[in-house]
């Protein structure tokens, strides 16, 4: 019975999802106005008169775009329990510091309606997409598999055990609605253990006679739990294991360097790969095509959205443009307005748009990772698709990498360079064919790091060392970020990262 009314649920919120694609300047219109009328009698609302029916100009002129360091002093507030401050109500939950590592933690509110017209949402349209591109898999038929983070009490409300923070993915599986719950392994218990080493240990016992049709992850840590079941199975790949197994639905990092990976340890023709763009602050995008990589924006997720040219990013008064005015190629940093009271908010991403009927993106990198300390300009969306290259000729598949400048030295004839740290599951054939493909890649990709590497004028060719396995974990486990959706920064402007990194290493290896 239960499985009936999830297909059809499913059915319908795919209609919903060719009603936003096909209209999306109506959607985003809706969102809009329902923002405002919702967010009125808030203390934001009052001071930028959302009540006054203003128009999006008007809203661009009021609302200054924020980061979060500008926005904090009203999530802090938020976070000590004031009602009505950005969003009516007190908010109870706070997504922390998911996605790239920071020194300081981040506190995202995850409202009510951020919850049901975001993540759950997108959660049914991945769902309805599968199905509908896939019909032959079982994705209601099993469970699926979903690792994520934990919660623990709002350090800033100790009084009220009821006020978590913890991994957006902690907070959704706390909250998750009946019917998702019923589809998904392992149980709470499991999936929210602090510990990470015991929490892969335990669930993979538990997934061992589970039926599972689907996984849903970041795809460094579902490579560890899919290596630990398989060797406590004592089998040669998981599909001994999960026979149904036929999905992955993953998102956090670029999946092209783990596709070969992936490839080994699922050796199916039928398993499928979709991609999720989810961060704390909500749902954005998902692969609604499965032989591209673009992204559709979603634009019925309680998120309206601005994109700001990056040559405006560090303007004392910034233009963004709404979505009808963007156009294919140039990147942007991306500007969100949200039903958890985030307000022209400066998430931290650069997107360009691959179209525009309908509007898909891809994610090119962050606004403070990228690699420009000597005008190279090198995004991470550059970086993956170089690395991926280099892992298909020479072979090899890659855990983790971080990138950095070897800056000039003191004398005449230094030059500038990049310092890739490279953690292998399986090592290139060939370390100096491995470096010449990442390079050769880079200069197709990217002119400006062409026009430096020609004739080493400005840049020398990359300089690769090689992690052993489990150098970034312990990075990571050093800094309290184990699990969950944490990961290292791809790319930096400051050797303070790598530098870090590099004293754990065996001195033979530095």
């Amino acid at each position: 019975m239960l499985n009936s009314i999830l297909s059809w649920a499913v059915q319908r919120r795919l209609g919903d999802i060719v009603q936003f694609r096909d209209h999306p300047h109506e959607a985003q219109a809706q969102v809009y106005r329902t923002l405002l009328r919702t967010a009125r009698d808030t203390e934001w609302g009052r001071k930028y008169g959302f009540g006054d029916a203003i128009t999006a100009a008007d809203f661009a002129q009021r609302v200054p775009i924020n980061t979060y360091e500008e926005l904090y002093p009203e999530l802090e507030r938020v976070l000590r329990g004031e009602a009505d401050v950005l969003w009516p109500g007190r908010v109870q939950w706070f997504a922390k510091s998911s996605g790239t590592t920071n020194a300081r933690s981040k506190y995202i509110p995850v409202t009510r309606e951020s919850l049901q017209e975001g993540h759950y949402r997108a959660g049914r349209d991945m769902t309805a997409l599968a199905t509908y591109h896939y019909p032959e898999c079982k994705v209601l038929g099993g469970k699926t598999l979903s690792l994520g983070g934990t919660h623990a009490p709002n350090p800033f409300r100790s009084a009220e055990p009821d006020s978590r923070v913890g991994d957006v993915s902690a907070v959704i599986m706390q909250n998750l609605p009946a019917w998702a719950e019923y589809i998904r392994t392992p149980p709470l218990e499991l999936a929210l253990l602090d510990e990470w080493e015991e929490k892969i240990e335990r669930i993979a016992r538990h997934v061992l006679t589970q039926d599972v049709t689907v996984l849903a992850g970041v795809p460094t840590w579902m490579i560890v739990l899919l290596r630990r079941v398989v060797e406590l199975a004592g089998v040669a790949n998981i599909t001994e294991v999960w026979p149904n197994l036929s999905l992955f639905l993953h998102g956090a990092v670029a999946f092209g360097p783990y596709r070969e990976l992936f490839r080994q340890l699922i050796p199916r023709e039928q398993m499928h790969y979709l991609e999720i763009y989810n961060a704390s602050e909500g749902y954005l995008a998902l692969q609604d095509e499965p032989n591209s990589e673009d992204l559709l924006l979603l634009l019925d997720h309680g998120i309206y959205y601005e994109f700001l040219p990056l040559d405006q990013l560090g303007q004392e008064h910034p233009q963004a443009c709404t979505l009808e005015k963007v156009e294919i190629g140039p990147r942007y940093a991306l500007i969100i307005s949200t039903n958890a009271g985030l307000w022209r908010y400066n998430i931290g991403d650069t997107v360009r748009f691959t179209s525009l009927a309908p509007y898909r993106i891809r994610i090119t990198g962050r606004t403070k990772h990228f690699l420009n300390a000597f005008g190279e300009e090198v995004v991470i969306e550059n970086a993956d698709a170089a690395i991926a290259a280099a892992c298909q000729v020479t072979g090899a598949t890659v855990r983790d990498f971080t990138a950095a400048p070897i800056y000039f030295s003191n004398t005449d004839t230094s030059r500038g360079g990049h310092q890739w740290l490279v953690e292998f599951n399986v090592q290139p054939t060939s370390l100096e064919q491995f470096v010449a493909v990442l390079d050769d890649t880079l200069r197709q990709l990217n002119s400006d790091y062409d026009a430096k590497r020609h004739r080493n004028l400005a840049l020398e060719r990359p300089m690769l060392t090689v992690a052993p396995l489990g150098t970034f974990e312990q990075w990571l486990a050093s800094k309290g970020k184990l699990g969950g959706q944490h990961k290292v920064p791809r790319l930096s402007n400051s050797r303070e990262l790598l530098e870090e990194i590099l004293r754990l290493l065996p001195e033979e290896i530095v």
